[in-house]
C-alpha cells in the first residue's frame, strides 16, 4: 500500500547493527520512531528493560519474569553498566556503589503513566538493597533502607472503572483464610460492598489468595502483635461495611435518618433482629423490652468491628455536634453530607493505618546504628487522564507535573553536562521549563486553587460559581486553559487544562466539598474512646 505522510515526519532509518541496542542514546539517528522501535523489538524478545543515556525504561509485560531471582541479584553486583544486560538492578548496583565511592547520598526517581509498574519496580529497588545487606557486606549502610509512601486516600472509597481499590480487601475476600471473613462479618463477594467494586475486582497477574498468605505471614515477621494483627484486619472491613450504610431524607425535612429497610431490621421502627453479630445483643446495645428507632446492619457491624457503640454513631453521622463560639450546638444533616462524611471518615481510618504502619514497620527495621549516607527512592503516582477526572485527579496530575518538571530539569541538565565533556556540539536547552505555565495556572495566586480556597470561604458558593469565576480569571487569558471535549456518551466535564502528558478535561461536581474534607468531629470523638485500641490510638492526636 501506498501512504503519504508530511516530509517531516520521514525519519531516517538505523543500520540493521544497531537492531534492539542496549543503549538507545548510540542509536546514529535518535527520534521518536526509531526509539519505538528498538523498545518494541526488546519488548516482543522479553526484554523489558532498555537503556536511554542516564535512564532506564521499562515496558511492563503484565506477567511475572523469573528475572529477579537470587542468581540475578548476585549477577549484578559491582558490575559497570556495559558488562550486564540492562536491569533495575544494575540501576540500583550503581547508586549503591556511587554512594560508597563518592560519599554521597543516592536518588533513584520512578516515573511513569498510572498502571506503567512503577511500585513493581520499586519493590525490585528495596529488594536488591534487602539482598545486598542479607549478603552482609557493608551491612549497616544497605539495611537501612526504608520506604515512605504518599497514599492516594480517595482510592478508599472510590475508583475509577478500570481500576480497584487496595489490593488488601481482595486478598481478604480470597477466602483463602475463611477465619477473616467470620471475624470481618463479610461475605467472600466484592460486588457485595460498594466501596471496593465501582472499577475492576480482579488483576489478571495477581493470585490475591497468595498474596493473603504472603501479607499475613509479613505481618509476623515484622514483628507485628496478634492484637495489631487484628486491628488492622477489623478496621480494613469496618471500611467496607462502612459504604454499605444507607440513609433517607426524612419527610417533609431536610435531615437525614438511617435507613432501616436495609439489612436485619424489620420495617421502619420495628426492634433490631440482627443476622450475623450475635455478640451485639450481649453488649447491650439492642435493647429487648422497647421500640428502638430504624438502625441499620452495616451501622451495626461497623460499629461492631470498630468498638464502638452503633447507636452513638448512627447519631454522630446524622446529628453532629458542632462547637459555636463557646457551646457545642447539634446540627441537622442531609443525605448527601451524611454519605460525604461517611467518605472522609472512611479515608481518615485508612490514611491514618496506613501511616502507623510505615512508622510501626520502619522502627522494626531500624538497626540503631549510625547512618552516614542514604539512598532516596521516589515512586510518584502516575499521570491520570480517565473518561471521568475530579479533584483527585487534579491533585495526582499536579504533584506529577511538578516532580516531572523537577526529574526534567535535573536529569537533562546532567544529561546535557555529559555532552559538554565529550565536547559534542549542542544548543543548551531546560526541558523544565516546558511545564512552568501549567504549574502557574494551578498554584500560583488566582490560580485554580487560590480560587478553590476562595470559593470555600463563601457560604452560598456553589460548584457552578466557582466554574464561572475560573473561566472569568483563564478562559483566553492562560494558554493551559480551555473549555472541555463534552463527547456524546462520556460524562460530562467541565474546562481542559493542557498539561505535560496530555489533554485532561475536569468534571468540577463537589470540589467545594472535597476541598474542606472535613471531619465529623462526634464520630472522631467516638473513635477517640473505641474498645479497639488501635482505633482510639490513630485518633489519640
Amino acid at each position: 500500500q501506498t501512504v503519504t505522510v508530511k516530509e517531516a515526519d520521514v525519519h531516517q532509518q538505523n543500520p540493521p547493527k544497531f537492531d534492539k541496542i542496549e543503549d538507545m542514546a548510540m542509536l546514529t539517528f535518535l527520534h521518536e520512531p526509531a526509539v519505538l522501535y528498538n523498545l518494541k523489538e526488546r519488548y516482543a524478545a522479553w526484554m523489558i528493560y532498555t537503556y536511554s543515556g542516564l535512564f532506564c525504561v521499562t515496558v511492563n509485560p503484565y506477567k511475572w519474569l523469573p528475572v529477579y531471582n537470587a542468581e540475578v541479584v548476585a549477577a549484578y553486583r559491582g558490575k559497570k553498566r556495559s558488562e550486564a544486560p540492562p536491569h533495575i538492578f544494575s540501576i540500583s548496583d550503581n547508586a549503591y556503589q556511587n554512594m560508597l565511592t563518592d560519599r554521597e547520598n543516592q536518588s533513584i526517581l520512578i516515573t511513569g503513566e498510572s498502571g506503567a509498574g512503577k511500585t513493581v519496580n520499586t519493590k525490585r529497588v528495596i529488594q536488591y538493597f534487602a539482598s545486598i545487606a542479607a549478603i552482609g557486606d557493608r551491612k549497616k549502610e544497605a539495611a537501612n533502607s526504608s520506604k515512605v509512601d504518599l497514599l492516594e486516600k480517595s482510592r478508599v472509597i472510590f475508583q475509577l472503572k478500570a481500576e480497584r481499590n487496595y489490593h488488601i480487601f481482595y486478598q481478604i475476600l480470597s477466602n483463602k483464610k475463611p477465619e477473616l471473613l467470620e471475624m470481618l462479618l463479610i461475605t467472600n463477594n466484592p460486588y457485595d460492598y460498594s466501596y471496593v467494586s465501582q472499577g475492576e475486582v480482579t488483576v489478571a497477574s495477581i493470585d490475591d489468595s497468595e498474596e493473603l498468605l504472603a501479607t499475613d505471614s509479613a505481618f509476623d515477621v515484622l514483628g507485628f502483635t496478634a492484637e495489631e494483627k487484628a486491628g488492622v484486619y477489623k478496621l480494613t472491613g469496618a471500611i467496607m461495611h462502612f459504604g454499605n450504610m444507607k440513609f433517607k431524607q426524612k419527610q417533609r425535612e431536610e435531615q437525614a435518618e438511617p435507613d432501616g429497610t436495609e439489612g436485619g431490621s424489620r420495617g421502619g421502627g420495628g426492634r433490631q433482629v440482627l443476622g450475623s453479630p450475635g455478640s451485639l445483643q450481649a453488649r447491650g446495645e439492642v435493647e429487648p423490652d422497647h421500640v428502638s428507632p430504624p438502625r441499620s446492619a452495616d451501622a451495626d457491624k461497623s460499629a461492631y468491628l470498630m468498638g464502638l457503640n452503633s447507636a452513638d454513631l448512627l447519631k454522630g453521622l446524622c446529628h453532629p455536634r458542632v462547637k459555636v463560639g463557646n457551646e457545642y450546638v447539634t446540627k441537622g444533616q442531609n443525605v448527601q453530607q451524611v454519605y460525604y462524611s461517611i467518605g472522609a471518615l472512611a479515608k481518615a481510618v485508612y490514611e491514618k493505618m496506613f501511616n502507623w504502619m510505615v512508622v510501626r514497620i520502619n522502627n522494626s527495621l531500624e538497626t540503631k546504628q549510625p547512618r552516614q549516607y542514604f539512598i532516596g527512592v521516589l515512586d510518584i503516582a502516575g499521570f491520570e487522564i480517565f473518561d471521568f477526572n475530579s479533584f483527585e485527579q487534579l491533585c495526582i496530575n499536579f504533584t506529577n507535573e511538578k516532580l516531572q518538571q523537577f526529574f526534567n530539569h535535573h536529569m537533562f541538565v546532567l544529561e546535557q553536562e555529559e555532552y559538554k565533556k565529550e565536547g559534542i556540539e549542542w544548543e543548551f536547552i531546560d526541558f523544565g521549563m516546558d511545564l512552568q505555565a501549567c504549574i502557574d495556572l494551578i498554584e500560583k495566586p488566582m490560580g485554580i486553587m487560590s480560587i478553590l480556597e476562595e470559593e470555600c470561604m463563601f457560604p452560598k458558593a456553589t460548584d457552578m460559581t466557582f466554574k464561572a469565576k475560573l473561566y472569568d480569571n483563564h478562559l483566553g487569558k492562560s494558554a493551559n486553559f480551555g473549555k472541555p471535549r463534552n463527547v456524546k456518551g462520556k460524562p460530562e466535564a467541565h474546562f481542559a487544562l493542557i498539561h505535560y502528558a496530555g489533554t485532561v478535561d475536569y468534571n468540577i461536581i463537589g470540589w467545594l466539598e472535597k476541598n474542606k474534607d472535613p471531619l465529623n468531629e462526634t464520630v472522631v470523638g467516638l473513635y477517640q474512646k473505641s474498645a479497639l485500641k488501635l482505633l482510639a490510638n490513630l485518633f489519640s492526636n
